[in-house]
């Protein structure tokens, strides 16, 4: 029996070890790739460095402004039909007026996030600033 329980760790242990280095693998892989792809985007986060744009950080703390934006993202993530972009947006809601932040796939996109967010109960002005 000890040495069957023996075999079975020993199994164990080194499918462990085999699943741990793939990982590794592919997430170096993954990093050296990022740097030369189109999902790069550290240039465009240069702009949030001068508080010239509202961040996620200035969402304001109010149980009004905390329910806006949970609305509005749970109606992004239930629709299906946007790419991962727009259901990544940033949404910033101080004092009623809500923010649209991030990149989108097209106009089409653009503009029905920014509908999902007018019809938002609570809502008093929304700033599209949403790219694509």
């Amino acid at each position: 029996m000890s040495t069957r329980l023996l075999l079975v760790t020993f199994t164990l242990t080194g499918s462990l070890i085999m699943m741990t280095g793939t990982v590794r693998a592919e997430q170096n892989s993954a990093i050296y790739l990022a740097a030369d792809s189109t999902l790069e985007n550290t240039e465009i986060n240069v702009r949030d460095k001068d508080n010239s744009t509202l961040t996620p950080e200035d969402q304001k703390e109010n149980e009004g402004d905390i329910k806006i934006t949970a609305a509005i993202r749970q109606a992004v993530i239930k629709n299906e039909s946007f790419s991962v972009n727009a259901q990544n947006i940033k949404i910033i809601t101080r004092n009623g007026a809500v923010t649209l932040r991030g990149p989108v796939k097209n106009e089409a996109e653009k503009i029905k996030l920014q509908d999902i967010a007018k019809q938002t109960p609570g809502v008093l002005q929304v700033n599209n600033n949403l790219e694509y």
